[in-house]
């Protein structure tokens, strides 16, 4: 296996968020440019700003405008535009929004040249990046659009002890009990266990399901969904995955059963992420799954009320980079040993 090192890109998010404080302050890490070749798509002026403003003016670039003058041995910022932009932490700004999406159509266009390896992506304001080049819900979605022409990719939120799937992502609440069907469940249920296998090396992955109501319908006196859409997904599968459910969401996470399997797969959005946010907030990382390329992202949001203040943590965009690289690298050994059965028994269940 090419021991190259992995180019990691990175968009710089929302300029007036605390991705920028938090990519720099990761910068910092003393062995980070010894594991990979990290690539920051932004621009000199933007960069110049809050290393005055973090008072780290020490901390150097190699500054790029062709991603064939990458350095091997410290950070690379690749200009994606040369103009003076009003940086304003802490604000909600349509000029936020405008060179929130250069960077990230800066950094695709660069994935899908193979000029990088994986993409991290600092965080967004879902509100002023919208407008006819972004008429999505948030990043999972316009990944999964881009790279595949469909939206049907997995959210998975990842920490060291607790994986959480979700059925339904970005959509209000009133509408996600229209939104679950048997099929859907099935599909994401196969989605999880593909990439417990391929990205995170688990061979035998066991997967909890969650139920959509309290008490899991409680034999129908709260809801018949349980019954008749999320047990028989379950019914139709068990035979070939070691899947189990549906579960209560309350007494799973207090009892913490979830440490008993590889992964959770909830029905919506607050379901999942407010236990997972609870018990890894610091160092949890959001995961887009079953697309043909590694995207993370920190699992927290631009957090405007710091921004600018210098105490924003960047634990979880540290972790973000380290597990796209290990998931690069996982698929990779994938397909070197894919076809030779002997050499799966390599993998290991977590």
């Amino acid at each position: 296996m090419s021991e190259e090192k992995i180019r990691v890109g990175i968009t710089q998010g929302d300029i007036n968020g605390i991705g920028l404080e938090i990519i720099l302050k990761t910068f910092l890490e003393p062995g980070l440019c010894e594991i990979c070749t990290p690539v920051l798509f932004s621009s000199q002026k933007t960069i110049s700003f809050y290393k005055k403003a973090l008072n780290l003016e020490e901390l150097n670039f190699n500054m790029i405008r062709d991603m064939g003058q990458l350095h091997t041995k410290k950070p690379n910022v690749f200009t994606c535009y040369e103009e003076e932009v009003n940086i304003e932490p802490g604000k909600s700004t349509e000029t936020g929004g405008k060179y929130a999406l250069l960077s990230l159509e800066k950094a695709c266009e660069a994935l899908q040249n193979k000029q990088i390896d994986v993409l991290v992506t600092a965080p967004i304001n879902k509100h002023t990046i919208q407008g006819p080049n972004f008429n999505f819900a948030g990043h999972t979605e316009y990944l999964a659009q881009k790279f595949t022409g469909k939206q049907n990719s997995l959210m998975l939120l990842c920490s060291d002890d607790l994986r959480v799937g979700l059925v339904t992502g970005h959509i209000p609440i009133s509408q996600v009990a229209g939104a679950i069907t048997t099929e859907k469940i099935v599909e994401k249920i196969k989605q999880l266990d593909t990439t417990l296998r391929k990205d995170f090396t688990i061979r035998k992955p066991k997967i909890a399901v969650l139920a959509l109501n309290p008490h899991a319908g409680d034999n129908g006196a709260i809801g018949n969904e349980d019954d008749t859409i999320v047990k028989p997904a379950i019914d139709q599968l068990k035979d070939k995955y070691q899947v189990y459910g549906p579960y209560p969401s309350d007494g799973f996470f207090g009892n913490m059963t979830y440490k008993k399997f590889d992964a959770v797969l909830a029905m919506y959005h607050d379901q999942g992420l407010i236990p997972f946010k609870s018990i890894a907030f610091s160092d949890g990382v959001n995961y887009t799954a079953d697309l043909p390329i590694v995207r993370t992202s920190p699992d927290h949001g631009t957090a405007f009320d710091i921004a600018g203040k210098g105490i924003a943590d960047d634990t979880s965009l540290k972790k973000a980079i380290y597990m796209a690289i290990d998931i690069f690298r996982n698929r990779r050994l994938n397909q070197e040993i894919s076809g030779n059965p002997l050499a799966f028994g390599k993998l290991k269940h977590e």
